[in-house]
């Protein structure tokens, strides 16, 4: 086989780089472990910056997510049985965000790669990867994909970062994780809460109008099996516990999950003919909602240099690729791990750690110039810094 662009991985990021190509007039091969049912339903983020929304518009796949997706003017802070609300279109000159479920992504843009761009081949495991050549397994026989370039999307576990050269890796663990469930019920509120509390952080999302996303803060090793949906429930009510008449809607839980918290950069994203997007390349934790919004921001800039080096030949915008790409991940990485340290009690955390975090949480609430930096990281910088 032979492709301009060999994609691994059939996430968000290597299926709308395989769009954009297809756009642009550029071959590309999608290999993918995983089998389609997997990939479709694999639980991941939900809300969109506008750029994200954008992305996906301008390659033709947002027909869907402008029909179901839910647009959001803002978010809700709630902390010392306070809670109070950040308006991004005030704040922002405009911008908003959308909540509109990486499954759903997924299942879009698989459907338009199905029937209109290039091979994309689920059950199939690349093995190696050399100088403009893939090597990979299909029904249990070895294959070789020969191409101009590797693009790795394949995550943070998959072989694409391991075979980068030389690379620089920063990271750092929390000590502490999610608990996320799904659950039958439409949300009890309009946008989604983030809540400072006594007992830990909480997080009110949703999926539709229809389905509830909930997080709870729970330590690393915490057994999903060990939290029955009351004891869920009731540390959710507790959390979000503010002055007033607020009440969170209950519904049976569908689906419980434990999720680590991790940020972590590889520098550079990039070695001659291979590229890293997505998670192979970077991790924040998912406080910012910033991970899937950052796949889309590397692929966008990675697909407009591979058109410009189409038409003229010229490698400057892909030498430009991960210098490009990473002022914006460092930004993210930034707002994230502000958010993820001030929304949570770490273990051991002490009385004037608190008071610190409800000092900034009263200045965000109080100061316009603290909102609007929160509002503005939030909705999304822009692609270029």
């Amino acid at each position: 086989m032979h492709a301009t662009v060999a994609i691994i991985g059939a996430g968000p990021a290597g299926l709308l780089l395989a769009r954009l190509l297809h756009n642009a007039g550029i071959d590309s091969v999608v290999l993918e472990h995983r089998d389609r049912a997997y990939v479709e339903h694999r639980q991941r983020a939900g809300m969109l910056e506008q750029t994200t929304v954008d992305a996906l518009r301008a390659a033709g796949a947002a027909a869907r997510l402008d029909r179901e997706g839910l647009v959001h003017h803002g978010i809700e802070l709630r902390f010392d049985r306070r809670a109070h609300r950040l308006d991004f279109p005030d704040l922002t000159g405009g911008r908003s965000v959308m909540i509109y479920a990486q499954t759903e992504i997924v299942k879009d843009l698989v459907a338009l790669q199905l029937a209109e761009g290039g091979p994309l081949l689920f059950e199939t495991q690349a093995v190696g990867i050399e100088d403009g050549l893939v090597r990979f397994l299909r029904d249990g026989v070895e294959e070789k994909l020969t191409c101009e370039f590797v693009v790795g999307c394949d995550g943070f576990h998959g072989i694409s970062r391991a075979a980068l050269p030389n690379a620089r890796v920063y990271e750092r663990e929390y000590p502490y994780s999610w608990l996320g469930i799904l659950a039958d019920v439409p949300p009890s509120c309009e946008e989604l809460i983030y809540a400072h509390s006594e007992r830990g952080f909480a997080l009110h999302s949703m999926r539709s109008a229809t389905v509830s996303r909930l997080y709870l803060q729970v330590p690393n090793d915490a057994d999903p099996e060990h939290w029955p949906d009351d004891r869920i429930w009731d540390e959710l009510e507790a959390r979000f516990a503010v002055d007033g008449d607020w009440k969170l809607s209950r519904g049976p839980i569908t689906q419980k999950a434990v999720t680590p918290m991790r940020s972590f950069v590889t520098e550079p994203m990039r070695h001659d003919r291979l590229f890293l997007a997505g998670d192979a390349a970077h991790i924040v934790p998912p406080t910012g909602a910033k991970g899937l919004n950052l796949a889309v921001a590397d692929v966008v800039v990675l697909a407009e240099a591979l058109e410009h080096w189409r038409r003229t030949g010229a490698t400057d915008l892909l030498d430009a690729y991960s210098d490009t790409c990473l002022r914006r991940v460092w930004r993210a990485e930034h707002f994230s791990y502000f958010m993820t340290t001030l929304l949570h009690l770490a273990p051991g955390q002490t009385g004037f750690d608190t008071r610190l975090q409800l000092s900034q949480l009263d200045r965000i609430a109080t100061s316009r110039h603290a909102a609007a930096e929160l509002a503005e990281n939030y909705t999304g910088v822009a692609l270029r810094q």
